[in-house]
């Protein structure tokens, strides 16, 4: 009989650098828009923030690399757009159905692919990604290339209108934090200890009693929820739920945006987001090119900065400590 995990392994209290650096990063994104930046920018780039953290908690802490991400973010925000604007939820609601039709999505999902490892669950992420793409191209509710557009924005619980883009702006502000700590708490409680110790020898996990394939489950299905949650939430701010979000290419760009920012970090996703669009937005004049210059980008940091912008700071400052 092995001890329960969170006797074997103690959960980690809350840091004060972490909730500095937290209680920062909220009152720049609280000001923000009063500072001359675009609330519509900054609600893009926080929804691939979460969908980028999503991820993170995946390959990151888990040590698995999924190439069909994007499938839990466009599911969820079809099912969104379409309870939102043909049943006429109101937004809480169909964020919910989005956030849940991507959980059992992952669920799903998890249970297929999770008993290979490496390239072999990576290639069935991806298998199944462009399953869900092809049918979100040919069934008739998603209206195919023209996705599902005029979204309602609605009403927040009856009171809040949202269709004002600083009310909505603050709602996704909400939103990404609460999923932030929550993120931050799974990965320092025995579970996200555990799942660590799996991700560095998942053999010797299991000869101490662990179930590793449960775990890996659950990080799986808890990834692909907030995924989900960074999804609908976007299909109502912007309106739109389409196939970009559901292209394989969405899966790339996460991983560039968790690669760019470091992987294995809890704020490396959040600058990579935030980096990626920004670059997406800015130079938004040169077209197709944008591609090129990010795809540069990205190779510079592999060679020269393996561990991301956010792992190579924190590297350099444990050093300068020591």
């Amino acid at each position: 009989m092995t001890e329960p995990v969170a006797a074997v392994v103690p959960a980690q209290r809350w840091q004060p650098g972490f909730l500095l650096t937290m209680v920062v990063m909220a009152a720049l994104l609280a000001v923000a828009p009063f500072a001359g930046i675009y609330p519509v920018f900054l609600m893009k780039a926080l929804c691939f923030a979460l969908f980028a953290c999503a991820f993170n908690l995946l390959i990151g802490f888990g040590g698995l690399l999924s190439f069909g991400h994007a499938m839990f973010l466009g599911t969820a925000g079809y099912v969104c757009a379409h309870a939102a604007k043909v049943w006429g939820w109101p937004p809480e609601a169909a964020i919910l159905a989005g956030t849940g039709a991507a959980a059992t999505l992952g669920l799903v999902t998890g249970l297929l692919a999770i008993r290979r490892q490496g390239i072999y669950f990576a290639m069935i992420t991806l298998a199944l990604a462009q399953m869900i793409y092809f049918f979100c191209l040919q069934a008739p509710f998603t209206h195919g290339e023209d996705g599902i557009q005029s979204v309602p924005r609605g009403r927040l619980f009856g009171l809040l209108d949202l269709s004002n883009t600083l009310t909505m702006y603050y709602f996704v502000l909400i939103v990404f934090i609460a999923a932030f700590a929550l993120i931050y708490r799974v990965i320092h409680s025995p579970f996200g200890q555990v799942l660590k110790a799996i991700r560095e020898n998942e053999p010797r996990a299991i000869s101490l009693g662990y179930d590793a394939e449960r775990y890996k489950l659950l990080a799986f299905v808890l990834s692909a929820t907030l995924a989900g949650l960074a999804g609908a939430t976007k299909a109502i701010v912007f309106q739109l739920a389409s196939l970009t979000d559901v292209h394989w290419t969405m899966s790339g760009e996460v991983v560039l945006m968790t690669l760019l920012g470091g992987m294995g970090t809890v704020f490396g996703p959040v600058v990579g987001a935030f980096i990626i669009i920004g670059l997406e937005n800015y130079l938004a004049a040169f077209g197709e090119w944008v591609t090129v210059i990010t795809g540069g980008i990205f190779v510079v940091c592999v060679l020269a900065f393996r561990r991301g912008i956010v792992g190579e700071i924190m590297a350099w400052w444990s050093q300068r400590k020591s």
